[in-house]
């Protein structure tokens, strides 16, 4: 891996916010109507809206490159917000991104072994997570890390609904 992670904090807002943005548009440009790209992207990902994640306790990662330190990936540990029966000890991987330069350098790998190991530490005993249907290099990535299919759900992107799965993994 060429890069660095580290914990994010309030201070970080900004840069959680343009990587989020310009990996969700890398990740689903072509795939989703760009309108709706936008709009997801304006409402969840704002500077304003990690802000609100960090403060309400939620756990972020960032991972950035090793020369110059630019943001080029990151993760979100939150309460679950999802439609699954939940159990005691759940925490949800709200996000997990990395630019598509540094795919295939195993940043993907370090950023889920790190969720993995803050979940643990803070005494989580399973991992949830949302992941578009038909993603599925995401899946791939996800039932290599350890996760099942355990529900599913409506997401709404957008104006658009879309149909996700949801994994879970214990840990």
């Amino acid at each position: 891996m060429d890069g660095r992670l580290r914990r994010a904090g309030p201070a970080d807002t900004a840069a959680l916010s343009l990587v989020a943005g310009a990996t969700f548009l890398q990740t689903f440009a072509g795939i989703l109507e760009g309108a709706d790209i936008v709009a997801h992207v304006a409402r969840n990902s704002s500077a304003e809206a990690f802000a609100r994640y960090i403060a309400a306790g939620a756990t972020a990662t960032l991972a950035e490159a090793a020369a110059g330190g630019a943001p080029i990936g990151y993760t979100l540990l939150t309460v679950p917000d999802l439609p699954v029966a939940p159990l005691d000890g759940d925490i949800e991987l709200k996000r997990i991104y990395v630019l598509a330069g540094a795919h295939g350098s195993g940043l993907g790998p370090a950023l889920m072994a790190r969720a993995i190991e803050d979940a643990r530490r803070a005494g989580h005993a399973r991992m949830l997570l949302g992941v578009y249907g038909e993603n599925h290099r995401a899946r791939r990535f996800y039932e290599k890390q350890g996760f099942a299919v355990v529900g599913t759900r409506r997401f709404l992107v957008g104006a658009t609904l879309h149909d996700d799965l949801i994994y879970g993994r214990a840990l």
